[in-house]
């Protein structure tokens, strides 16, 4: 199951997040930054899949 969140975070990273972590925190930081600039949102993505596990 991993392999499909990082698969969506690097195309859809607040997608990653909600399905590792849900509607916390940790998504609506993901989605400021995937806003603010795609590739911080998907280093943040990874980060939380990764570590969440």
């Amino acid at each position: 199951m991993d392999i499909i969140r990082i698969i969506l975070a690097l195309l859809l990273p607040p997608v990653g997040v909600f399905l590792q972590v849900g509607f916390g925190a940790q998504f609506w930081i993901n989605v400021i930054l995937t806003i603010l600039g795609y590739i911080p949102g998907i280093i943040h993505a990874l980060y939380v899949i990764v570590k969440y596990r």
